[in-house]
């Protein structure tokens, strides 16, 4: 049974990462190069999307986490399981806290041009975005090893 959890938390963390590594690398990249009305249309479509979506996705990886270190609490890897937990809430808290107001007063535009105040917080969420990027794939190298170190023993 703990195999099935161990590939259902790494298949789910690890495409959460994937998506949030796609936006980051290549989706906001090109939305900058695109003229401000168009730019303004994707960029809201993109918030209310994954703004929808992704709450979810994060809140069941965290429980997958949480499940996978209940049931290898007795393993080798438990340390570096809680650090994993640790790091996925503090990033929940941080996006709630940062990015979501942020996501939110974008995906609730309603001109179809980005004002400089708008662009600027696209900016500022874009950087917060690429730090909970890495503290992600920090979170998901801590659950790999310590699955791995618990399968080890």
């Amino acid at each position: 049974m703990i195999l099935y959890l161990d590939i259902l938390t790494i298949l789910s963390v690890g495409l959460l990462i994937g998506t949030e590594f796609a936006v980051s690398v290549f989706i906001n990249p090109v939305l900058w190069r695109l003229e401000d009305r168009a730019q303004a249309l994707a960029v809201k479509a993109f918030a209310k999307m994954l703004g929808t979506a992704m709450p979810f996705w994060y809140a069941g990886s965290f429980l997958l986490l949480i499940a996978e270190a209940v049931l290898r609490r007795a393993q080798a890897g438990f340390a570096l399981l809680i650090a994993s937990c640790a790091l996925w809430a503090a990033v929940i808290v941080l996006t709630l806290l940062f990015l979501v107001p942020i996501n939110n007063r974008i995906s609730a535009l309603t001109d179809e041009v980005f004002s400089v105040e708008v662009k600027q917080a696209h900016r500022r969420w874009d950087t917060g975005h690429r730090m909970r990027v890495v503290a992600l794939a920090l979170a998901m190298v801590l659950l790999l090893v310590g699955v791995l170190r618990g399968a080890a023993v």
